[in-house]
């Protein structure tokens, strides 16, 4: 069960595109990893085939970004590239706003290490 929810500011690290394996590597997407400093949490988010020349704009890493009318839905234990049990979904009433290029780098690495441990 997916919900829409409204504005978010998060850092953007990275994106990649998202190819079908099974279908000789056909793109079906955008793969984006956040992170939200307020709750200390990496989440995935995904960009589909049929948005992705839209959104590709708007997807500039290292940035701080404000994300505004997206779905919220469990992320399947196939493709889950985060412990994060949600997804952020792109839809179609999605906005993107960079709100500061080139954002001061944070160790993500650090961050990933330290959810490790906790658990």
């Amino acid at each position: 069960m997916a919900r829409t929810r409204s504005e978010h500011s998060l850092w953007l690290p990275r994106f990649w595109d998202s190819p079908n394996f099974k279908k000789d590597r056909e793109f079906v997407g955008i793969t984006v990893l956040f992170l939200d400093e307020k709750v200390n949490s990496v989440i995935h988010g995904f960009d589909p085939v049929g948005r992705a020349n839209h959104y590709m704009p708007s997807l500039k890493a290292g940035s701080i970004v404000k994300v505004d009318r997206f779905e919220v839905s469990r992320c399947s234990s196939m493709y889950r590239i985060t412990d994060h049990l949600f997804l952020i979904r792109f839809i179609s009433l999605t906005i993107i706003d960079e709100v500061i290029t080139d954002a001061p780098e944070i160790n993500l690495q650090w961050r990933l290490d330290c959810s490790t441990i906790s658990k």
